[in-house]
């Protein structure tokens, strides 16, 4: 059987990169990455560069673009965003079957989210990011729903991975949850989605020199603001409410915080939850998930995943979070 990346060889990654004009040193280190494939690349008398092989049939070439242009609308207004590498007046590159793109190589580690001066800068860097987000619309990119989300999701797991002695209480539970998502999430009209990063947690920040520089919008959607706000989030919930606050505070010297957001947290955390298992069902004739997430396949993953989906069903039902 044919799986993705087959053809992307280390050969073909120098072939690729250097089809574009840059000379590479032959220097090459594969970096973690799942969904797509990335190295690192040495070139001759310069820094290495990062290059991001996409994988066929996520996304269009318009999609891709559409991405690439918000990125560089980003750094226009000087916003530390990593944005791809324009070589030949091109940001997307095709080559020897393959479409990629080419990024700077950027340093740095994770914010510290137990550091609420940390929270405040993020709070102040998201907050510019939303205001240009909300400047215009995506034409090409996707939109946070819970119909692709979660019921979409839960039927395609549901009987094809999820074990027979499990697939009752999966079935019940995630419909319940699906519903409820979707009823707290029917009161999310479209003037309340705009551009946002779609992905952003600590691995996509990288911290230096006191400033947050936010990488790669390769699930940049049309959704909420708040879908980029809470997975800062973290511990009980008096923690979470005092992480929000300091956030919000420095969100709002750059853009408006829209406190009724906070009663979709749950929902949204939901839907990632019940996407998240159908992603890895997707990819899993590609050699590279067996192997980096084995425990997918084991019973054990699924019951794990229904006391999840359970405590969040009791969670949505929950008082929404508050700012202090």
């Amino acid at each position: 059987m044919k799986h993705p990346y087959d053809a992307l060889t280390p050969d073909c990654v120098i072939d690729c990169i250097e089809s574009t004009g840059l000379i590479s040193d032959l220097r090459l280190l594969a970096l973690n990455s799942y969904e797509n494939r990335v190295y690192q690349v040495g070139i001759e008398n310069q820094a290495p560069v990062i290059a991001k092989f996409y994988r066929e049939g996520r996304w269009s070439d318009d999609q891709i673009l559409e991405e690439h242009a918000f990125s560089q609308e980003l750094v226009d207004h000087e916003i530390s965003f990593v944005a791809p590498l324009k070589i030949n007046d091109q940001t997307l590159h095709h080559a020897y079957g393959q479409r990629f793109s080419v990024f700077e190589r950027r340093g740095g580690h994770p914010p510290e989210l137990d550091n609420l001066d940390h929270l405040y800068r993020l709070g102040q860097t998201l907050g510019r990011i939303h205001r240009i987000g909300a400047a215009s619309d995506f034409k090409y990119r996707r939109d946070i729903s819970a119909e692709r989300m979660a019921t979409a999701s839960r039927h395609f797991v549901q009987d094809a991975f999820v074990p027979l002695e499990l697939r009752t209480a999966y079935t019940t539970l995630a419909a319940d949850c699906d519903a409820l998502a979707s009823e707290i999430l029917a009161s999310m009209g479209e003037g309340d989605k705009q551009r946002i990063h779609g992905d952003c947690h600590t691995g996509n920040i990288l911290w230096r020199d006191d400033t947050a520089h936010f990488v790669d919008l390769d699930d940049c959607v049309m959704g909420p603001a708040i879908q980029d706000v809470w997975m800062f989030l973290s511990g009980e919930r008096h923690q979470q409410e005092r992480q929000l606050s300091e956030f919000v505070e420095g969100y709002e010297e750059f853009h408006d915080f829209d406190t009724r957001q906070l009663g979709w947290i749950e929902a949204l955390r939901t839907l990632r939850i019940m996407h998240h298992a159908r992603w890895l069902a997707e990819r899993w004739t590609d050699p590279a998930f067996p192997k980096a997430f084995p425990w997918f396949g084991q019973g054990r993953f699924w019951s794990d995943h229904i006391l999840e989906l359970r405590e969040q069903l009791g969670a949505m039902n929950d008082e929404p979070l508050r700012l202090l």
